[in-house]
């Protein structure tokens, strides 16, 4: 059974680029101190319970320093989205991508994983769909974990 992916990392600090089509470059989400930054997979079979219940793992994992979570410390988070996370590599020289979600299903996912958190009370900063992004972070341990749901 494929299950919604995420790659959570404890950071101090990340931020999100894009370039735009008139090649100006620009951060579209950004957050500073201690907080998680989540890159977010979703394939073909997740559902919004799905989304939902990831957002509640990610306010409540005891990932942040003296076990914590975002929710005990009001910590933010920057969620991004990566199909990339259902690559798969083991045949041949170029991976595959039939795992993941077309856009029309994961954006949506996507969307419901922020829109969850927010309304968890959580301060939320995000890449942009479909974008060609410059992520950049200080992973804080380092410290980063696979969640499936």
């Amino acid at each position: 059974m494929v299950r919604m992916r995420a790659v959570v990392q404890r950071v101090d600090g990340a931020s999100v680029v894009v370039t735009d089509d008139d090649g100006e470059t620009r951060t579209v989400g950004e957050i500073t101190g201690e907080g998680l930054c989540v890159l977010v997979g979703v394939t073909h079979e997740d559902t919004k319970e799905k989304a939902a219940q990831l957002a509640r793992k990610l306010w409540s994992v005891r990932m942040l320093h003296d076990e914590k979570s975002c929710s005990d410390l009001a910590a933010p988070l920057l969620v991004i989205s990566q199909f990339t996370l259902y690559g798969d590599a083991r045949k041949g020289r170029r991976p595959t991508w039939n795992a993941a979600a077309p856009s029309d299903v994961a954006e949506p996912l996507v969307d419901e994983v922020v829109a969850q958190l927010r309304a968890l009370g959580a301060t939320v900063a995000t890449g942009r769909f479909g974008a060609r992004m410059r992520v950049s972070l200080t992973n804080d341990g380092p410290f980063t974990v696979l969640l499936e749901i």
